[in-house]
């Protein structure tokens, strides 16, 4: 296939508030603008990660309204001009937010494929990234859509699954799609992991955008009608698009998954082993850091006395001595301080309820 053939947007998904890694992800600053793993902000690693790359233009951002002033902040970082920027006017889910970009690329350079990823991962091997999407680009040409079942590492019950079928007949790397399971039980999540038959829905596609409007067209029609309204009354100022604000807002709020992915005849997998990581939480965070013999992670300023199995991570606040402590995670930035056990770090979103709940009474 050649680079021509492969013509590739990268659409970046950036409306999450990522309130599991409380204090360092704040709502007026999420995660994915935050430098969590590199001195980079996620959504730039994200950027970055495509850049350059010969089947790659340039990015579409989407985003939401509030979060605008930050995406450009984002890229002017790291010298990048975006293709576009759509700033949704409400947060919609992930089918609405890909329909509006697959709107646009079809408006704007038809026949293209789109690169659907989320703003907040992390990918350690990028050549397996690269070998992966050259699989899958051949499927989506063809007018599948493809996702990526990433290669579990251990039973997840934090994660949907992806279920392959058999080989394409003309593409041994990519396979049909059996089934789309919900986050498992234990139990099932081990079964999962040993059958070998499973993969970890990392919440990545790749798809001609007039095939992803086709099959939505089919199968959510509610929100094909609601992108393309919103769409049609855009407000455009440069490459920043909002879409219009009282039709966009009619459509439901569904995932990409439930509206088109779990329905559609043409969806395809390739498995893929690229050392992925959402960073939902603080544990995923200990698990993907560089540890001490002891398995402790110290980012930042912070020390580690007689413990093991300690997430310590310091940014733009105090200094944190741990002594004596096992599997906890401390935190400190200038927003807060945050202590827990390791293995309740899913729970931390409880404390950006209570925080909610608490300054709406005040």
């Amino acid at each position: 296939m050649s680079d021509q053939a492969m013509r590739i947007y990268p659409v970046i998904l950036s409306g999450g508030s990522g309130t599991r890694l409380w204090p360092l992800s704040q709502s007026h600053r999420p995660k994915q603008f935050v430098p969590v793993v590199t001195d980079k902000s996620m959504i730039q690693e994200t950027i970055l990660r495509v850049a350059g790359q010969p089947e790659f233009l340039q990015p579409i951002i989407v985003s939401g309204q509030t979060q605008g002033h930050l995406v450009t902040e984002a890229l002017d970082g790291i010298g990048v001009e975006p293709a576009a920027v759509l700033l949704e006017p409400a947060a919609r889910n992930t089918a609405a937010a890909v329909a509006i970009a697959a709107h646009w690329i079809a408006r704007n350079d038809p026949g293209t494929m789109m690169m659907v990823m989320p703003s907040d991962h992390v990918i350690k091997d990028l050549d397996s990234l690269y070998v992966a999407i050259r699989s899958a680009a051949q499927a989506a040409l063809a007018g599948r859509l493809v996702t990526f079942g990433i290669q579990p590492t251990h039973p997840e019950t934090g994660y949907g699954y992806i279920e392959r079928g058999s080989p394409l007949e003309d593409l041994a790397a990519v396979h049909q799609v059996l089934s789309f399971h919900e986050k498992p039980s234990l139990p099932l999540a081990t079964r999962y992991f040993e059958g070998g038959q499973h993969y970890w829905n990392g919440g990545m596609f790749l798809f001609l955008a007039d095939a992803y409007l086709a099959a939505l067209g089919e199968h959510a029609p509610e929100v094909a009608a609601a992108s393309t309204a919103a769409m049609d009354d855009a407000l455009v100022e440069g490459s920043t698009v909002r879409p219009g604000a009282e039709a966009f807002m009619a459509g439901p709020d569904i995932s990409i998954d439930h509206a088109v992915m779990e329905k559609a005849v043409n969806a395809a997998v390739v498995p893929v082993d690229m050392g992925w990581s959402d960073v939902g939480s603080w544990d995923a965070l200990w698990t993907i850091q560089t540890r001490d013999e002891r398995d402790n992670a110290v980012q930042g300023d912070g020390v580690v006395i007689d413990g093991e199995g300690n997430l310590i991570y310091v940014s733009d606040g105090p200094p944190v001595a741990a002594l004596g402590l096992r599997d906890c995670v401390i935190v400190s930035t200038a927003d807060g301080i945050l202590t827990a056990p390791r293995h309740r770090s899913q729970d931390v979103k409880k404390i950006v309820d209570f925080l909610k709940r608490r300054n709406a009474g005040a």
